[in-house]
Order: structure tokens, then sequence, then C-alpha cells
């Protein structure tokens, strides 16, 4: 049977053919063109978010930064001979003298036995120009005691325990509003600033005599301080059993560290959550010289971290993330449209509606800054739908298709606002929708004739 396009001139074929490659070639062209503002876009973020950093850091060192707190322990000081080394080169002890030796310090810490840790958080916003800093302060009441075995009192002995020091410490000192006093067996001490303690903490310490102390005699410790800090609140569990018990008006904590809460509840209204520490689930003893475990100490550490309720620097990057996926789908929405119409956009058409969707997120990070997020996302993707809807209705002629385009582009900033939001399933429904779309395309691919033009 003789085919019913045998008369169709070939040559339009090859013309029809020619011009939708070419098309198709100057829509790619467009599009890694666009990467150019996208990367511009990203870059401005990072700027913005740097700059709040900044804002961020000058209210924490005024204010106080992340606090971790290491319960009062005990330190008693010896001099012992030790052998000499090459940094111990003097004129009294030669280092190629086969008997030399030195005097040097040597520090027993004793940690205490029982420790009871309770504070209620306050959380409260402070504002550096635009910027909102998230800051803490917090009551804090550490109770416990001391209980040394006879062992421990053998070992002691060896030390000159007339001089010994209680010692607690403190991160960041700046977050201490008021003195600080603690409560001892029959004493009353004032801590004092006393250089670098164990974890990375500041040390306040104050002399103590202990060399009167009963052996398996508890000697109960209290003391109650006002802190202030920012970020997150940690605690050392140095005694043998460690307690803490937090209540907070924050909404979004995140529990962290080598122990999470044994019980915890976050409501609307804050949380509330306990900690139970034994020393049987640490590496370190209770009675050790030196600062050999310090790293031991430093890892076992546990806390809370008082997370920003609305983090839209960080959800503006995730959106310019989905930039070039939103282009490409926008474009194939128009090309598929003006082939099926038959229709014809200009290239500088194409380029002016890639402009005009990378600008969205121009416009969400501006508006972000000042009403948060959500309503700044409602605002950009409502400006654009609009935009594009007119645009599109004054090139193609058609109100109907128009509004259809518009439809199509609130369904993918809906689509793009919900994965946003996720974060478990954000990969499931990411590529659900995707294979949704995939297959809308080619189902509306069909309606296209490639072979020619009508």
């Amino acid at each position: 049977m003789e085919n019913v396009n045998s008369n169709e001139p070939k040559g339009l074929k090859v013309v029809s053919h020619y011009k939708l490659g070419v098309k198709l070639l100057f829509i790619g062209i467009i599009v890694l063109l666009l990467l150019i503002p996208t990367a511009m876009v990203s870059s401005l973020i990072r700027d913005r978010e740097n700059t709040a950093s900044v804002a961020e850091s000058e209210v924490f060192n005024q204010w106080g930064g992340s606090q971790t707190i290491l319960p009062p322990m005990l330190e008693v000081n010896r001099q012992v001979k030790v052998a000499a080394t090459a940094n111990d080169r003097s004129e009294r002890c030669p280092v190629d003298d086969p008997n030399r030796a030195v005097m040097k310090w040597e520090t027993l810490s004793i940690l205490p036995n029982e420790v009871s840790i309770e504070g209620d958080v306050e959380t409260k916003e402070l504002k550096r120009g635009i910027y909102e800093i998230v800051t803490m302060a917090a009551p804090i009441t550490i109770k416990g005691n001391f209980l040394i075995s006879e062992s421990d009192k053998a070992v002691a002995s060896l030390y000159n325990c007339s001089q010994a020091t209680v010692s607690l410490g403190i991160s960041d000192l700046k977050g201490i509003s008021s003195e600080v006093v603690l409560k001892i067996g029959d004493q009353t001490l004032s801590l004092t600033p006393n250089g670098k303690g164990l974890a990375n903490t500041s040390q306040l310490s104050a002399k103590i005599d202990i060399q009167d102390w009963t052996p398996e005699t508890k000697v109960p410790f209290e003391l109650t301080m006002m802190l202030k800090g920012s970020t997150s609140l940690n605690f050392i569990p140095l005694a043998k059993t460690t307690s803490v018990k937090l209540t907070s008006n924050c909404v979004t904590p995140s529990f962290c560290g080598s122990f999470l809460p044994t019980h915890r509840e976050v409501t609307e209204k804050g949380f509330h959550s306990d900690w139970s520490v034994s020393y049987l689930n640490r590496s370190y003893p209770q009675l050790f010289t030196g600062s050999s475990y310090d790293r031991q100490i430093e890892d076992s550490e546990f806390g809370v971290k008082l997370l920003i309720p609305v983090q839209h620097y960080q959800k503006t990057m995730r959106c310019v993330k989905y930039a070039i996926l939103f282009i490409i789908l926008t474009f194939a929405l128009f090309f598929f449209i003006e082939t099926i119409q038959k229709k014809s956009l200009h290239p500088i058409q194409y380029t002016l509606v890639g402009l005009a969707l990378t600008l969205f997120y121009v416009l969400l990070l501006s508006f972000s800054e000042h009403i948060g997020f959500t309503p700044a996302y409602a605002i950009s993707s409502l400006m654009l739908i609009v935009m594009m809807t007119l645009y599109t209705a004054a090139i193609l002629k058609i109100k109907k298709t128009a509004c259809y385009i518009g439809a199509a582009l609130a369904g993918l900033y809906l689509y793009i606002f919900v994965l946003i939001q996720m974060e478990t399933y954000a990969l499931l429904a990411g590529s659900l929708g995707l294979f949704a779309i995939l297959s809308a395309m080619m189902y509306f691919s069909q309606k296209i004739n490639w072979e020619r033009e009508e």
C-alpha cells in the first residue's frame, strides 16, 4: 500500500527536525548560562549567613557561648623526683649525668562520689540589627558529696592534703553573673578563677584542708549559680553516680553527647529531661594523677543543644539546590506548550523566564530575614506565579493556557516547599515526585508531532 505521506516534501521534515533541534540547543545553552546567577544567589546566601554569624558571635562574646559544667573535684599536689630529659637541661642536672633527676609537681585528682544537678533554662532572643540570636540563662544548683575510702586516703596521704584545692569547671566564665560560693562540709568557700581546667574548661577553685577528713564518711557540698550562655548546655559525669534534671521553655531541643536522657518530654511549652550516668559507663577512674585521662573526660560530655526555631538560611540554600531542576521543568513545560499549540517563543523570552525563576530565591532570602521562612516563601512564590501567569498570557495570547502554567508553577512551588519541610522522608518524597513529573512529561510528549510542523 502506498504511504499516505508519500507526497509530503522530504525537505519539510528536515527543516522541522532542524528547527526543533536548534530550539532545544538554545534552551540547553540558556539553562547552562542560568547556572551563573544561581551560583551568585548561593554566594549571596552564604554571605548573609556569614554576616548573621558575625552578629551572633558578637552577642556570644558579650553574653556567653556554649557552656560545659565540670562538677566540683579535689586536687592535691606533691613534688616527685623524676628522670631529667633534654628539656630539663641545667647546670645542676646536666643531661649527660646517668643519675640525673629533677623535682616536678604531680597532681592527684579525686572525683566526687555523688553529684546531682538541677537547672531551669530560660531561652530568649536578643536582636543585633535584623538578626535574632537565641541565648539562655539558668539558675544551676549542684549538690553532691565526696567519699574518700581507706585506700584513697592511703594514696592521698602521700600528698600535701593541707593544701588541697577544690575546683569547678565552666567553659565560658563570661556567663557567670554572680559570685560562686561553695558550701563543703562545714566550710564556705568563694571560688575564684585559676587557669585552665579539665575538658577545655576554665577553672574556679579555692584552697581546702582535707587531711582531717574521716575515711568512708560522706562530705556534702552544694552551690548555686546563675549561668548565662548560648547554643548548648553540657555536663561532665565526674561522680560515681551523676544525675541531671533540666527544664526549659525551649521547644526545639536536640539532646547530644555520649549519654541520652533516661526520660524526656518535649511539649509546645518546652521540655523536661533527666539523665542518670554511672561511673561504670565511662572510661576513667575516680582517682588518677596528671592529665592522662583528659581526653576521656572530654569525650564523656553530654547535654542539650538549644536550636533556633527558624533556620531560614539553611532552608533557602536547600531551595536553591532545586533551582536548576525547577528551571528545566518550567522550560520543558513552555516547550511542550509552544510545540503543541503551534506557538513560537524566542530564546530571549526563555532567558527572561529563567531569570524570573532565579529572582525568586533572592526575594525569598530578603523576605525571610524579616518575616521568617514560611511567610517569605508564600509571598515570593505568589509574586512569581502572578508575574509568570501575566507574562505567559501576554506572549502566548491565550489566557487559559497562561492559567494552566500558573497552576503548574504553583504545584511545583508547593512540591518544593513540602520537600524542604521534610527530613526523614525527603528523599522518598522527592524521588516519587520526580517519577510523577517525568511520567506527566512523557504523556504530554506523545501529543507532539516530532516529524513535521502543521
